[in-house]
């Protein structure tokens, strides 16, 4: 990996690289064969993107410089009180868990999860989040058993 590069993760793309469209969720991987590279999601599995085995390869570096990152996919919990946008359709409390997710158009949703008799609910259905206020999450940590990585299991926490 070159140390100019930016980490993998997820990214929003600002300008269209190769067959992806501006305004899409992307997972950079900065050190790809032959190169660097962006993966489209093909599904979504518990409100996470899960990305393609097949890239689009960046050849031309500098619209790398274009990727806008964006925060991982997992649980969080509300610092403080926010309202979803500034029309305030949905408001979340100080300590609520939520989990963060996009939408194929790297729209950051909240999924609020809920109690059932079997246990914790995290419905697919989310609240479109204005991207200012997600400074307002605190990111949790979730254990996870080791696996060998693959381009198809690319998922933060």
């Amino acid at each position: 990996m070159s140390s100019n590069l930016p980490p993998c993760g997820l990214y929003k793309t600002t300008e269209a690289i190769g067959p992806v469209p501006a305004e899409r969720l992307v997972y950079f991987h900065n050190h790809g064969n032959p190169g660097p590279g962006i993966y489209a999601p093909e599904s979504w599995n518990t409100n996470r993107a899960v990305f393609a085995e097949r890239g689009t390869v960046i050849e031309d570096l500098s619209l790398i410089d274009t990727l806008e990152p964006l925060p991982v996919e997992g649980l969080y919990y509300v610092k403080e009180e926010i309202s979803c946008c500034v029309k305030g359709c949905r408001t979340f409390a100080p300590g609520v868990l939520v989990q963060l997710g996009y939408n194929g158009a790297a729209q950051p949703l909240l999924f609020v999860p809920h109690w059932h008799r079997e246990g914790l609910h995290i419905p697919e259905q989310g609240f479109a989040l204005d991207k200012d206020r997600i400074c307002k999450l605190e990111r949790l940590t979730v254990d996870q058993p080791k696996q060998e990585p693959s381009v198809s299991s690319m998922k933060l926490n």
